[in-house]
């Protein structure tokens, strides 16, 4: 009995990952289409990379990446890459 519980866990928990994989890769394809519409568009950027350039210039990256996750709702990783893909445009600075 045992045996198939710890089988069916097993089971269930490659379900769940396998599902949600998919569902990131998902996520992943709408922001790049989100993305290139708003390029297209001319859409502004979001009013906080101002207040975030500020704090790159200053050496605040950390916070930088706080200030982002809170507003945006990002994980650490994508406030970190977000931040970096700042930092790459013009140098992080306007």
């Amino acid at each position: 009995m045992e045996y198939i519980l710890i089988f069916i866990s097993f089971v269930i928990i490659i379900s769940l990952t396998t599902k949600v994989g998919k569902l990131e890769g998902r996520i992943k394809g709408m922001q790049y289409t989100i993305n290139q519409l708003t390029q297209q568009s001319g859409l502004p950027e979001y009013p906080i990379n101002d207040e975030l350039r500020k704090l790159i210039k200053e050496g605040e990256d950390i916070k930088a990446i706080k200030k982002v996750r809170e507003t945006l709702g990002l994980t650490l990783l994508e406030g970190k890459e977000y931040i970096d893909k700042l930092k790459r445009q013009e140098g992080g600075l306007r």
